[in-house]
């Protein structure tokens, strides 16, 4: 017997999923907000509301509500911890734009944020006219990191003379000297804030580029020459904030204790220097549990938002309180967990590839070789108290009958008879594995080399690109179907030409494992399947491989009643519009093209008719979406 619980615990939705997804007695998948209303939106009910709207799929899905929630509780645990530990500062978040630069994201973001004067960071000059034109609320903060030069110091200025906090953060010493000459041409005291760096490392993907070897920040020797410039300059008093960041999606909650320890050490020295100082920004490095392990690992955390809000204030505030020195408003960048959670990736499956026998002969056809008879005899043969031989011996053969073919001694056919034989041999080992105390060595990986592949519709390095740079793991599953077990181990390949193009790494909650259970297709059935939590980096960092553009976006509100509200629809790429990506033009395109069909009538290749028929064919999918759309029935 197998339930929908079953799957639930499988694919570890409770661990993920936290309390926005999760699988009704019906198998299906579904999406709940959480905000005060236990009614939950099974997928499979919007995605056939898109399809109804003429989305096919690929579709990338926002839930607004989802993005709201995180931002409410992002704050609000901040919020609960000041006042849990008597903290005497406020607590003020940014989102750094680079995560998700989206218009409808950064829209809502700031619309809902509003209520927490939640703000931006702007790493570019493009972000930061982001920022000016989408925040309103003056006492949210615009926090500009990165390399600055004239013209990006300039528009921070105008931005400060609107009434709005908006903070250079130094990154290195030459860009203080720009500051203060744009400051002074354009007579505006500057907001200054000074990136330190940090010696404490962190663990996780990113533990190379912290400590010493951070990208950015100032050394101890720099930090210095900035404080003695602004003195000189009688401008300490616009350094107002101090920056920190000690790395990205951090699994481990003692390295930001360690990290904490050290920043405020940095900022009672740079108080006793004369800055009045009355922000301390943390940097990003909140992390996502993508794996629902809640382990030190990379992909997970081994902490709470809670924990993580009470461990930030608590160190704060007792490190200062020991030198007299006034809270400062606590400033975190918050990016990954604030908007992975809000976006799901949607496709179908086309077809699959399976690593098992074809129908076998009762018998070996006359005139076989005895190499094919060996594999069959060992077929007959299969023990199951020694599974590693029979392995061994299959493996032997196979190779020995190969080479027979390579040698034209035997046919395709036979080869082929062989293979499959092959390949039942090491289907009943697998079979037998689970039962073994201590699998063999030989044996550990037969499992994965005989993983189905399952082809999808979708474009790895469009909308997953981190999977494929970075071995980032997404939570992947069946959106339904869920109370039928998966009797399938399968691999996921995309639809791009590319050997790259697949996903053999998956979450699961003792850590990661290299294949995924997944149902058999059946016929004239969508098999749909829902990668979670991939709403921070991958539509920024995707690409044209092999020219697949951007997916439709949708974003739906959820109600308390179980419905749901499509707000938004952005229908994906057509094939012009990657062409143009690339400095094609379609209209040229097409009449590069009519005029070889022309040339075509008159060599007597196709009639005129035939030549309508085409053209109007290379238009329609000039037009058309860059992925596989089904043929209408």
């Amino acid at each position: 017997m197998w339930s929908a619980a079953d799957s639930a615990s499988l694919y570890g939705v409770p661990d993920w999923g936290s309390d926005y997804f999760s699988v009704d007695e019906r198998g299906q998948v579904c999406v709940s907000a959480n905000n005060g209303a236990s009614a939950q939106v099974p997928l499979l009910d919007i995605i056939q509301g898109l399809e109804q709207r003429g989305h096919a799929m690929p579709v990338l899905l926002r839930i607004e509500n989802i993005l709201d929630r995180r931002i409410s509780q992002i704050n609000q645990s901040f919020a609960d911890a000041i006042d849990k530990l008597n903290y005497r500062g406020q607590y003020r978040g940014v989102f750094p734009i680079k995560v998700n630069q989206q218009c409808h994201v950064i829209e809502e973001i700031t619309k809902f944020g509003q209520q927490f004067h939640h703000g931006l960071e702007a790493g570019s000059k493009a972000e930061l006219i982001i920022a000016m034109s989408q925040l309103q609320d003056p006492e949210a903060c615009i926090v500009c990191n990165g390399y600055k030069d004239t013209e990006f110091v300039q528009l921070g200025l105008h931005a400060v003379k609107l009434g709005l906090k908006c903070f250079f953060v130094v990154e290195t010493p030459s860009e203080i000297a720009t500051i203060i000459e744009q400051s002074r041409a354009l007579d505006v005291e500057p907001m200054i804030g000074v990136r330190v760096k940090l010696s404490s490392k962190v663990e996780g993907h990113w533990y190379e580029d912290s400590g010493d070897r951070s990208l950015f920040g100032l050394s101890t020797a720099q930090l210095i020459d900035v404080i003695d410039t602004l003195k000189q300059h009688k401008m300490l008093h616009c350094l107002q904030l101090m920056h920190f960041h000690i790395g990205s999606q951090i699994p481990n909650i003692r390295n930001i204790r360690t990290g904490v320890q050290e920043a405020c050490r940095y900022y009672v020295d740079l108080k006793n220097e004369g800055a009045p100082l009355g922000y301390l920004d943390l940097g990003g490095g909140l992390a996502v549990d993508y794996t629902g392990a809640s382990s030190n690992e990379t992909h997970s955390r081994n902490y709470s938002l809670e924990e993580y809000c009470v461990d930030i204030v608590e160190g704060i505030s007792e490190a200062l309180d020991a030198h007299n020195i006034e809270h400062p408003i606590i400033i975190t960048e918050s990016g990954r967990a604030t908007v992975a959670y809000s976006s799901v990736l949607l496709f179908n499956v086309l077809e699959v590839s399976h690593f098992r026998a074809h129908s076998l002969p009762e018998a070996l056809p006359e005139h076989t070789s005895e190499i094919t008879n060996n594999i069959w005899l060992t077929l007959k043969n299969f023990d199951k108290t020694d599974v590693q031989e029979s392995c061994n011996d299959a493996i032997h053969y196979r190779e020995e009958i190969r080479q027979l073919f390579k040698q034209g001694r035997v046919n395709v056919r036979e080869l082929a008879l062989a293979e499959n034989i092959y390949l039942e041999i090491l289907q009943r080992a697998r079979r037998e594995l689970p039962k073994f105390k201590r699998v063999p060595q030989e044996l550990q990986n037969l499992d994965e080399s005989l993983a189905d592949i399952y082809y999808g519709n979708f474009s790895l390095f469009q909308s997953l690109p981190d999977a494929w740079a970075i071995d980032q793991v997404f939570p992947i599953m069946p959106i339904h179907r869920l109370d039928e077990k998966p009797q399938n181990s399968a691999v996921i390949a995309d639809i791009t030409c590319d050997s790259d193009g697949k996903i053999d790494l998956f979450a699961n909650a003792d850590g990661e494992q290299r294949t995924l259970a997944l149902h058999d297709i059946k016929e004239n059935q969508e098999y749909y399947l829902g990668v979670f939590l991939v709403g921070a980096y991958q539509e920024t960092l995707g690409d044209l491989h092999n020219l697949f553009g951007d997916t439709h976006v949708v974003s739906v509100r959820l109600d308390s009643d179980g419905n749901y509200e499509m707000v938004e629809e952005i229908h994906g790429d057509s094939i012009g519009d990657v062409l143009s990506y690339v400095e094609y033009t379609p209209k040229e395109l097409y009449e590069k093209f009519r005029v070889n069909a022309e040339s075509a009538v008159k060599a007597g290749k196709i009639n005129v008719g035939q030549r309508q028929t085409m053209l109007k064919a290379f238009k329609t999918s000039l037009e058309g979406y860059t992925y596989f759309e089904r043929e209408e029935s």
